[in-house]
């Protein structure tokens, strides 16, 4: 059993700390804390009522390392979760050296001033947390983090190599909202925005961004326009699977998230630079995000399915020749919410956020360094997912996608 202290107190946190302390065989001591204490306060208050578990909570700019340090040394945990936005990565990886703590997050960082998504910032502390004897964990969510150990599982059990790979990312929910977004809408919005990335024939090929668009028919949600996007499993795959010819991620959008999205950028709503409003610098995005609804008070109006995963071709372990499977998980919105009190997008997040802080502090998982989830062995990551309610299904198709 292990003392973990939980940074961040949106959605995807939520889910985790309750599944946290569905799970004290394993978690035996939970502690919260964010920017804004009364939503940490929220959080260990549902946990309670469902759980009979009690939350530490506490108040902390995740961005000023010596509060965080001392916040670390007064809690004492083994492991540190960061939930927090991708900004704070590294401040927060900072303070995770100095307390002399293991780390894990869900997202690679990234800078406040360009919406630009790679591992090398992170990747750079590879010999500091290796000298610490410390580990940190990139990317413990479902993209990044299932889809990387789904990839690995497809070639551990059914593929010598990885020719071609496509990730899908599929949210059939229905919100009953004009606009809004699935996950933090800064975060959101700025990765929607970005010019698209993929990786082809030994580097990545930008495109303008949502220009490629093309329909898939989802088990369970039904027919989809999917947009190829850039994101960043597509770095961490493509370094730890150097065969890849090609690797390419795709995500759903309705026709009315367009529409709202492209008037958005029309007016300068979407911009990361500073405004001047009324004296004072203002950012465009994040003034958005304020007046958008927040995503974790979306669970109990969102109906339907998520259905995330990834289809993957290469030469059969068997010899058999070249052979295609998709492997992915159907989540429905309705379960995530009566099991947690929040939809499927950030449960889907925090079920896997758990399970990678699960394998680390039980030693299931255990090497010094900056490690991606293509690291590790994903037979027990895999076996928790069936266990603790994201079960995934794998199954052979008849040839490569003609997408």
């Amino acid at each position: 059993m292990a003392k973990v202290l939980v940074i961040g107190a949106g959605g995807v946190s939520s889910v985790c700390v309750h599944k946290m302390a569905m799970n004290t065989d394993i978690f035996s001591d939970i502690h919260l804390a964010s920017r804004t204490k009364s939503k940490c306060d929220a959080i260990a208050a549902s946990v309670k009522e469902r759980t009979g578990v009690d939350v530490s909570t506490y108040e902390i700019d995740a961005e000023e390392v010596p509060a965080m340090v001392n916040l670390i040394r007064k809690v004492e945990p083994k492991l540190v979760v960061n939930l927090a936005l991708p900004y704070q990565d590294l401040p927060i990886m900072d303070a995770c050296l100095e307390a002399g703590v293991d780390y894990l997050d869900t997202a690679n960082y990234e800078p406040k001033d360009e919406a630009k998504f790679e591992y090398k910032w992170q990747w750079a502390y590879q010999d500091r947390f290796r000298d610490a004897g410390l580990m940190a964990l990139l990317g413990s969510g479902f993209d990044p983090g299932v889809t990387s150990i789904f990839t690995m599982w497809l070639k551990k059990h059914k593929l010598k190599t990885i020719r071609q790979l496509d990730i899908l990312d599929c949210n059939g929910g229905d919100h009953g909202q004009a606009f809004a977004t699935n996950f933090n809408p800064e975060i959101n919005i700025r990765e929607v925005t970005a010019p698209a990335r993929h990786w082809e024939d030994g580097e990545f090929v930008e495109t303008p961004a949502m220009g490629k668009k093309v329909e898939f028919d989802f088990e369970a949600v039904g027919p989809k326009n999917m947009y190829m996007m850039y994101h960043e499993e597509l770095e961490s795959l493509a370094k730890f699977n150097p065969e890849l010819e090609r690797a390419r991620f795709w995500m759903t959008f309705g026709d009315e998230y367009i529409k709202h999205l492209t008037v958005l950028q029309n007016v300068g709503m979407t911009r990361i630079d500073p405004v001047k409003y009324q004296g004072k610098d203002i950012i465009p995005l994040q003034f958005l995000a304020a007046v958008l609804p927040k995503p974790e008070t979306l669970g109990e109006t969102t109906k339907g399915n998520t259905n995330i995963g990834v289809i993957a071709t290469g030469e059969a372990l068997d010899g058999s020749g070249e052979k295609t499977f998709y492997i992915n998980n159907i989540c429905s919105h309705e379960a995530a919410y009566e099991e947690t009190g929040n939809q499927a997008v950030s449960y889907t997040t925090g079920v896997p956020a758990m399970i990678g802080s699960a394998m680390m502090v039980t030693g299931t998982w255990d090497e010094d360094g900056v490690i991606n989830m293509e690291q590790m062995d994903p037979d027990p990551f895999m076996d928790m997912l069936n266990d603790h309610g994201l079960p995934w299904q794998v199954k052979e198709l008849d040839g490569p996608v003609d997408f």
